[in-house]
């Protein structure tokens, strides 16, 4: 129960500072700091942390170094966030993401399937 209550607390001051970091202070309240320091720590884990080899708040590591990593995380998350306020940036993150798929489904794997055969038959790309 103290881990959990920690957790929340640790998570709403990295919300908190990202917020006051990405300048979106003003537009979100103290449940959205938690959530944004929560699924941050989340981002950050899965991003960050095998870059750093450091844990964060979701792993149960309350230290410095994993607040930051956790930090980091609901930095990007905001600045993703912001992205998706116009449409303009939502196309953006669309075509991004559509490039990572055809990345990591077309030339690292060495797929077959019809589609990753005519994405490499491209002009442009030979």
């Amino acid at each position: 129960m103290i881990n959990f209550l920690v957790w929340i607390i640790a998570g709403a001051l990295v919300g908190w500072a990202a917020s006051v970091i990405m300048k979106t202070n003003r537009q979100q309240g103290l449940i959205a700091d938690i959530i944004v320091g929560i699924v941050g720590a989340f981002v950050g884990g899965y991003f960050l942390s095998p870059l750093f080899n450091i844990s964060t708040i979701n792993e149960g590591n309350f230290s410095i170094p994993a607040l930051l990593v956790s930090l980091g995380g609901a930095v990007i998350l905001l600045a993703i966030s912001k992205l998706f306020r116009n449409v303009g940036g939502f196309l953006v993150v669309v075509v991004l993401v559509l490039l990572v798929y055809i990345y990591f489904n077309c030339w690292t794997m060495a797929s077959t399937s019809a589609f990753c055969t005519s994405i490499r038959a491209l002009p442009f790309l030979q």
